[in-house]
């Protein structure tokens, strides 16, 4: 059962869709600028800020769920 955690966990990380994450007034003053890099910039950024919570409550949730599941054994 071990091995198919690990490859799920693999094919999350893996198979991953881009996201844009921009608000509609952001998206228009950004696409306005010749080139997109700052557009590209401040979306990567959104998606950064975004993703960090996420991962510490996975974090927590995984290291309680060692800890109990521990503790049965």
């Amino acid at each position: 059962m071990k091995g198919r955690h690990y490859i799920l966990f693999v094919l999350l990380l893996v198979l991953t869709l881009p996201v844009d994450a921009q608000c509609a007034m952001c998206r228009a003053v950004l696409e306005s600028e010749e080139g997109q890099s700052t557009a590209k910039g401040i979306n990567d950024g959104i998606v950064y800020l975004m993703a960090i919570p996420y991962l510490l409550i996975a974090g927590i949730g995984f290291a309680l769920y060692r800890k109990f599941y521990a503790a049965k054994k």
